[in-house]
């Protein structure tokens, strides 16, 4: 019996470099097929190909045993290919209905035929039993029904494959529960579901089989139950791996207490998140895409208010919001630096005053020789590169855009210091200057929390280490050495000890 897909030989190059290297993957009707690899390593880009986003440079794709080019999104769903992607693409004021039928509208003479449209999405509810209402306005649904109405859409198409792309990083434990319930209900429909998650635990919950991608290659396929999960760890990060390398970091602190997260909750997001960070310390933060951890540190920031539980700065309860922490010494380098720690088409020195007019103003008027004095302190502190304070910040590179990001709260009495994802998307001469920069303020007594979802800099950087998984803390490393390994199996849920051979 042939495969529902048959993918073979798949190659693509971007600029000279080798994206995807002679890969294999095929689908069986009734099944759902696990991709999995760390980030980079050419799932995107082999699931663009499939959906006709890219066009592929060598190799065969076949459908059903016979071959086909796939060379839009159109010809995919042609097809019979949906994708599901991880940021959904509904309109929330239409209905279901609405939404469902979008650009496969049904007419009569020109004229839309409403109610065909909702008898149409009606049956397909019925057929696949998902708990949804056809007149229902998607801005009332939750996150997971919106997850079921891009389902539908697929389905509508008449769908034999369906791509999912992280479905779950945005969804509660209930939520999630709720789609593995779908995606078994498509299995049994004869619909192929290809699955791509960096979660180990749903993986080994939902898949028949999981295929490994690492550096554009193909690893292996195997059948669920054939390898542990440290198996599959090791086979994503390319080699046979030992608690190593981060002693010199690793340790229980000794200094006091500067904030303390009591019992925190924040429904659909994280729920009784407790820890301690203490003083002169980097506490870092692992987990997946939608563990909860940028909404803490949002939090502690004061941007969003928790529902339950407390945050202590220095033994006393912290109230009020971002202006109060800012003014008792908290600090924020955002994961979207261009669009939450900047203003692009400010120079240097007026976004690195933006933080610091309480000190560069009198009587509520600019000073603005203060506020170029500022902007030269933090060029010359950091060695932002060009050193012109007057410099558009949208012009600068992703390292020293992170730069100044950073100057804005040195020049202030910074106590603490959250840190959401400092390296992303810059190059590796400048996240060590980042790191050292760190260091030297967790040196002179600054608190650092970071989060981050680079294992590797993670064990780089940080003293201590919690791992988050599913808005909580799963696992917590604050002594001695530790593995990528390790640190990438809590993420999933699991403990070192669940994911070895014969658990």
């Amino acid at each position: 019996m042939n495969p529902l897909l048959q993918m073979r030989g798949i190659t693509k190059t971007f600029g000279g470099i080798k994206v995807l290297d002679n890969v294999d993957l095929d689908v069986r009707a009734g099944e759902v097929h696990a991709v999995m690899g760390e980030n980079g390593a050419g799932k995107s880009t082999l699931m663009k190909i499939l959906t006709g986003v890219y066009p592929k440079d060598g190799g065969t794709i076949e459908l059903g045993g016979q071959p086909v080019e796939i060379d839009s999104r159109k010809q995919a769903a042609k097809l019979g290919i949906g994708m599901i992607y991880q940021e959904l693409s509904l309109i929330p004021t239409l209905t279901v209905a609405q939404n469902v039928m979008l650009s496969d509208e049904v007419t009569t003479a020109g004229v839309l035929s409403i109610g065909a449209m909702r008898k149409r999405v009606a049956e397909l509810v019925r057929t696949y039993g998902f708990r949804l209402g056809a007149d229902a306005l998607v801005e009332t649904l939750s996150i997971a029904q919106r997850q079921t109405v891009e389902i539908l859409k697929t389905l509508n198409r008449d769908c034999s494959l369906i791509i999912m792309d992280e479905p779950t990083a945005s969804l509660s434990n209930r939520e999630s529960k709720v789609l593995f319930e779908i995606i078994q209900t498509l299995k049994a429909q004869g619909i192929g579901i290809l699955y791509i998650s960096h979660r180990l635990d749903e993986v080994f919950e939902l898949a028949d089989r999981l295929t490994v991608l690492r550096d554009g290659v193909k690893v292996a396929t195997v059948e669920r139950g054939a390898m542990a999960p440290a198996d599959i760890v090791k086979m994503m990060l390319g080699k046979e791996l030992k608690a190593v390398g981060t002693a010199r970091h690793l340790h229980p602190p000794s200094s006091p207490v500067t904030v303390e997260v009591d019992h925190l909750s924040r429904k659909g997001l994280f729920e009784e998140v407790s820890f301690q960070a203490y003083r002169g310390e980097i506490l870092g933060i692992g987990g997946l895409v939608g563990s909860g951890r940028t909404e803490v540190l949002r939090c502690i920031f004061g941007i969003d208010t928790p529902d339950s539980g407390q945050i202590r700065f220095e033994g006393r309860q912290l109230t009020g919001g971002t202006r109060r922490r800012i003014m008792q010494g908290f600090g924020l380098i955002p994961e979207d630096r261009r669009n939450q720690g900047l203003v692009p088409l400010l120079s240097i020195e007026r976004n690195v005053a933006v933080t610091n007019y309480d000190s560069a103003s009198r009587a509520g008027i600019v000073d603005r020789r203060r506020e170029r004095r500022l902007g030269s302190e933090a060029v010359e502190r950091l060695d932002i590169r060009p050193a012109r304070p007057s410099q558009i910040v949208s012009n600068l590179s992703g390292g020293n855009a992170q730069k100044v990001v950073l100057g804005k709260w040195l020049l202030r009495d910074l106590k603490v210091l959250l840190v959401d994802e400092p390296t992303s998307g810059i190059d590796v001469g400048a996240k060590e200057e980042i790191y050292t920069r760190m260091r030297e303020l967790a040196d002179n007594g600054v608190t650092i929390i970071m989060v981050s979802s680079d294992v590797a800099e993670l064990l780089r950087v940080s003293d201590r280490i919690l791992v988050f998984h599913r808005g909580r803390i799963h696992w917590e490393y604050s002594d001695g050495a530790v593995s990528e390994e390790s640190v990438l199996l809590a993420a999933s849920g699991l403990t070192p000890e669940e994911g070895r051979p014969g658990r």
